[in-house]
Formats: structure tokens, sequence, C-alpha cells
């Protein structure tokens, strides 16, 4: 009954089948072919395998601690340096050492730090300049004189105009010289540091029972005076005791010991200047 019935499909499979089922068995074993005759290149296939896992994967933070270099197995050219073969017949970044540009760098360096300094050097000249021609007339009496020494100015007061031998307090006549002493240190730039001398002939009295107490206490008479001024900053100030330890002669003679016997207001630029004031020549302006 199922030859009569025109809706069934005929019996078997159709007369295409047979054809299409051989041209896939054919592809098939062209392509088992294919696969059996290729060789692979297992460095390639690595260096192909982490670009694509670099490309696609998970992004990974590695630290550098060179400049990168680039790589790649499919550019033939990129870098404009010049490119040396390899095993891998890859392209390889090349740089060039480091250490003539640091060398050059350092010149340059050096270059610059002697500029500045010599720099802040005329500056220093400049002020120790201005400041002996405000105080030029109490030059002249022998009260006081201005140094350049490294990079900082140094006003020396002497004692002999300044006190009375054995004494902190400043002379009522001396208080002009002050006057103008103080208003010089305060023009100039940097941190003004006080600092008392004695000679070395040891004191002891009801006053003072060493040169360190009697350097000391003079250091503070001189910048307490200099404090009295309106336009002095406190923070600008240091005032230090020394006694003997830094004479400019030696204590030889009455006239040496006379010399070594002062007060030094230093104008510097706290620790640059300090730093400094062993390696740059010294030279007397007044």
């Amino acid at each position: 009954m199922a030859d009569d019935c025109p809706k069934c499909p005929p019996v078997g499979a159709p007369p295409w089948l047979a054809t299409f089922a051989d041209l896939m068995s054919l592809l098939m074993c062209f392509f088992i072919l294919l696969l059996s005759f290729a060789t692979m290149d297992a460095n390639k296939f690595k260096k192909m395998a982490e670009s694509l896992e670099m490309a696609f994967g998970v992004q990974r933070e590695v630290p550098a601690y060179e400049v990168p270099l680039g790589t790649s197995i499919i550019a033939q050219n990129f870098s404009p340096g010049k490119v040396d073969p390899t095993i891998l017949d890859e392209v390889r970044q090349q740089i060039a050492s480091s250490s003539e540009s640091l060398e050059i760098t350092i010149i340059e360096k050096e270059q610059i730090r002697e500029e500045i300094i010599e720099s802040l050097k005329n500056m220093r000249e400049a002020e120790a300049e201005e400041i002996s021609e405000a105080l030029k007339e109490d030059i002249n009496k022998g009260l006081l004189s201005v140094e350049v020494e490294g990079l900082k100015v140094i006003i020396r007061i002497n004692e002999k105009g300044a006190f009375d031998a054995g004494s902190s307090i400043l002379k009522t006549k001396f208080e002009p010289v002050m006057l103008r002493i103080t208003k010089a240190a305060l023009g100039a730039t940097g941190n003004i540091r006080v600092t008392g001398h004695t000679d070395n002939i040891p004191i002891s009295t009801d006053w003072f029972r060493s040169n360190w107490e009697l350097s000391a206490v003079r250091a503070v008479s001189v910048g307490e005076f200099m404090l009295r001024d309106p336009n002095s900053e406190p923070t600008r100030f240091v005032m230090q005791g020394y006694a003997d330890t830094q004479p400019l002669v030696e204590n030889n003679s009455e006239e040496h010991r006379s010399m070594n016997r002062r007060v030094d207001i230093v104008i510097a630029q706290d620790e640059l200047d300090f730093r400094l004031e062993h390696e740059m020549p010294t030279g007397l302006i007044k």
C-alpha cells in the first residue's frame, strides 16, 4: 500500500547521497595527508602563542628594570636601529650602552653646579661691597671689618670698640655703629649667625665662669641688639659662643690676642654655604 501513497518518500537513500559521502571522505583524506606532510617550528609557535597570550590573555604587571626592547616574529623591519640576525629570525630593538651618556650627564651637572656656585659667590661679593660701603667710616676707624669667606659674608666686630675688657655689655658710644651694622646685615640675603670669640687667657669672675660663657653672652648681647630692629626676623638668627677654639691668629702676643677677641656676624645661606665653606677660596674685602 505504501507504493500507492503519493505522499510517502521513496524507499532507500537518495541517488545523490552516495556521491556526497564519497566527496566528504576524499576531502578528509586530503587534509589528513596535508597535516602529515606539514612540519611545525616549535620556536615560532611558542613566540606566536606568547604574543596571542599578551594580546588576548590576562594582563599582568611586570616590573621594568631596563629600557623595554621591542620584539616581533612577524615584522621584518620596524626600528630605525641596526638589526642583527638571530637564531629565531626575529627583530630586536638595540640600545647603546648608557655609560657614555651618564658620563656626559655628570659633566653637565658639575658645570651647572660650578655656575651656580660662581653666581652665588658673585652675589655675596656684591653684598659685601655694599655692606663695606655702608660701614666705610667705621671700618676706617678700625672698629670692624667685612670679609667674604667662601659663600659667607662676615662682619667682624673688634672688642676694643664694642666691649670693655671682661665685659659683655655693649658700650653706649658703640650703639650707633650697631644700628648701621644691623641695617646692613638685615638688607643681605640669608640667615645670620652671631658668634662670640675670646683669646686663650682663662677668665673666672663673679659674672663669667669661663671664656665659653663670656663669648656666648657677648654673642647674645649683639644678637639681642639686632633683634630690636622692627625689620628683623628672629627665625633668621642663631647665637653661639666659641671661646678660644676658633682664633684668627695664634695667641702669642697681645696684638694677636686682641684680634681674636671679637664678635662675628656671619650671613650665610644655611646648609648650602656651610657645606661649601671648605671648598671655596676665601678673600678679604676690607
